[in-house]
């Protein structure tokens, strides 16, 4: 009894960092938003990427194309983080071509629905109802991976390499952001979402602080649903619902709460295909390892394999928008939504993603 008493004390104050990490994950997407970013986006792993992907002419979609400070932040801030606490540590050689393949399925469906998991809490505390049917379309997503990994799913050990391994897309990231702001060598839009954006600065610090924090509390929106079904830990569900409640406080203050299927920034009523994009983000997130978020921060701490995710998401962005497989959002003339060639490889990607989880089992001794 005495001992179940101490556990009950601890808990709270162990949960303590992890609920001030979702406040401040919170207070820099509404500094964020009041600073130029798109409305009701903040700050988006998928689109952020789609973005730079453009801006490097991957693609050439003129409304999506602008280098975002904030990727190469969060890769920073986790790398120096990660070194100056000495958890930084190169690895590799965990089965590269499906992590690759599982970031472009996170991609694919990610824009399909029109945001990563983390813009789809942004879009849920303003409102957006849209956002309510891709969230449970990523729980069952992670529902499904998660009885994949109980059936023995893996992709096989990872091995130390040498340290600067780990750190190239972190240096590349740097490199090319250096490159965005004294040179004129990448595509800037004119209009459209990729022309709203927070100063250069303030944008590259924001990306750093939460790449820190994330990169010490393991933020991860697929994990923390993952870790509730497989062990029933709420620990990382918590900053989740602290980032979801510092946003909702904020936009019912600020008057910016409109809780409607319709008229919401950048998105569509489509709901199969909002549940669908989801579901293929949450399957592809949980065999990954990690959410497009946190890829982004084990590749800033050493992982190369999250390095090969975040390099399949790139491709993804660029075909998405290369071969018209993005939704599109609503507008007066268009209900928006993925047309045939978006609908078509996001079934493959969900039957192919079905297909790895279940067959790619460890060997019996």
């Amino acid at each position: 009894m005495e001992k179940g008493n101490q556990n009950a004390v601890k808990l709270p104050a162990l949960k303590v960092p992890l609920i001030l990490s979702g406040i401040i994950f919170g207070a820099v997407a509404i500094v964020l938003s009041l600073s130029g970013n798109p409305a009701n986006m903040a700050i988006c792993i998928a689109c952020f990427i789609r973005d730079i992907a453009g801006s490097l002419k991957l693609h050439t979609a003129a409304p999506v194309q602008y280098f975002r400070p904030e990727i190469a932040g969060i890769l920073l801030g986790s790398f120096v983080i990660s070194v100056a606490t000495k958890e930084y540590k190169s690895t590799a050689g965990s089965s590269p071509l499906l992590r690759l393949f599982f970031g472009f399925s996170m991609a694919v469906g990610a824009l399909v629905f029109l945001g990563c998991p983390l813009r789809m809490v942004i879009r849920m505390a303003a409102g957006d109802l849209n956002a309510y049917v891709a969230l449970i379309g990523f729980i069952a997503g992670i529902f499904t991976a998660t009885i994949a990994l109980k059936n023995g799913f893996t992709l096989g050990r990872t091995y130390e390499t040498q340290k600067a391994n780990g750190a190239v897309l972190t240096v590349i990231m740097a490199v090319l952001f250096v490159l965005s702001v004294t040179t004129t060598l990448f595509a800037v839009s004119t209009k459209g979402p990729g022309s709203m954006h927070a100063p250069v600065l303030l944008a590259l610090a924001a990306g750093a602080v939460v790449g820190a924090v994330s990169q010490k509390t393991r933020t991860c929106f697929a994990g923390g649903i993952r870790d509730l079904f497989l062990v029933g830990s709420f620990d990382l569900l918590s900053i989740i619902a602290a980032l979801f409640v510092t946003m909702l406080v904020f936009n019912i203050a600020a008057g910016k709460a409109h809780f409607s299927f319709t008229g919401q920034p950048v998105a569509h009523s489509q709901h199969l295909w909002n549940f669908l994009g989801m579901y293929a983000v949450g399957v592809a997130a949980v065999l990954a390892g990690g959410c497009p978020f946190r890829q982004l921060v084990l590749a800033g701490q050493g992982s190369a394999d999250a390095a090969i995710t975040v390099i399949g998401m790139l491709i993804g962005a660029a075909a998405a928008h290369n071969f018209g497989l993005a939704g599109a959002a609503a507008s007066k003339e268009s209900l928006g939504g993925p047309g045939a060639n978006g609908k078509t490889v996001l079934i493959a990607c969900i039957i192919l993603l079905l297909i790895i989880a279940f067959t790619q089992k460890r060997k019996n001794k």
